[in-house]
């Protein structure tokens, strides 16, 4: 016997309350509870139909938590079934139970909104809190890792215990750790033991172990303080970059705090936007920028630095 696609349709569309269900849901993921307001009807009601309008291809369901929410996907249920949508939807549509259904979404959806902004209204003191609470910082740190060139080679210099080099690798298409330390080579290795597009190599900053225009990124994470001769570092990493590649430093402000120097073994007290950009433009770089960062109130160390600056192509 033949089978007629779009006969196989017309009794899940041949109930009006069904028909209500498919326009409410068009655009919008409603519950169950949702669709109720919407169109005035038991749970029971509202599930009995929707359950055939799943059976048939019309609906789909995604869990959240112990509920679920519909939308509609006539286009799922195929190209006959799209074509009677467009017959029936309009005649439907017109009726007064559907246009008060309409205006009963409206009030929905205010209302689901409304408490967002009630949430927010109550805890925007504590949103900060409550959100590194939730889900930490770095979230954000990898938000905008996302935006790199996923074909890009980036160096990681003076790497210590790889955990910039773990932060970016799943990103980019390989990242050149370097650091002249074996122990501290020795805890990247541990922790990068599963990035297989990691290259770790052991090596003075000053003479780096990165051919000539390898990197199209080099990064320098609170590194120079530690070099006796920063303006080197700075040139060698000028030498690694592709012509147009990146260079980014956070690195200290200028400070006082001499225990920075004895406790934590560093020869630099900070650096200015003045000293930085002489050093940066003298090594070839351009289009330098200096931005001093706000501390963190629960840090201890003095403020920090982001520098950027680019190689000319």
């Amino acid at each position: 016997m033949t089978t007629i696609p779009l006969l196989d349709h017309l009794t899940a569309l041949a109930d009006p309350i069904r028909v209500r269900l498919l326009i409410s849901l068009e655009g919008h993921e409603l519950a169950v509870g949702e669709l109720q307001q919407t169109l005035q009807l038991p749970q029971s009601t509202v599930s009995r139909h929707l359950k055939v309008l799943a059976d048939e291809g019309w609906v789909a369901a995604r869990a959240e938590g112990a509920a679920h929410r519909y939308r509609a996907t006539p286009e799922a249920a195929g190209v006959s079934a799209a074509r009677l949508w467009q017959l029936v939807r309009p005649e439907v549509a017109q009726t007064p139970a559907a246009r008060q259904d309409a205006d009963r979404l409206r009030e929905v959806l205010a209302r689901r909104h409304g408490r967002s902004r009630e949430f927010f209204a109550s805890e925007a003191g504590q949103w900060d809190r409550l959100r590194d609470d939730l889900f930490g910082r770095r979230f954000e740190l990898q938000l905008l890792l996302s935006l790199l060139d996923p074909d890009w080679v980036v160096g990681d210099l003076g790497c210590g215990t790889g955990h910039f080099a773990a932060a970016i690798a799943p990103f980019v298409r390989q990242v050149i750790a370097v650091d002249e330390s074996g122990p501290m080579l020795a805890a990247a290795r541990a922790r990068l033991a599963g990035a297989a597009n990691v290259d770790l190599r052991e090596g003075e900053l000053e003479l780096l172990p990165v051919h000539e225009m390898e990197l199209d990124l080099a990064v320098l994470s609170l590194v120079l303080p530690y070099v006796p001769e920063p303006a080197r570092v700075l040139a060698e990493a000028e030498r690694a970059l592709q012509p147009g590649g990146r260079l980014a430093i956070v690195d200290l402000q200028p400070h006082d705090r001499a225990e920075f120097g004895h406790g934590l073994g560093q020869v630099w007290m900070g650096f200015s936007a003045q000293q930085m950009t002489a050093w940066l433009t003298a090594a070839g770089l351009r289009q330098v920028h200096y931005v001093p960062l706000a501390p963190e109130p629960s840090t201890r160390g003095p403020s920090l630095f982001l520098a950027t600056a680019r190689k000319p192509e």
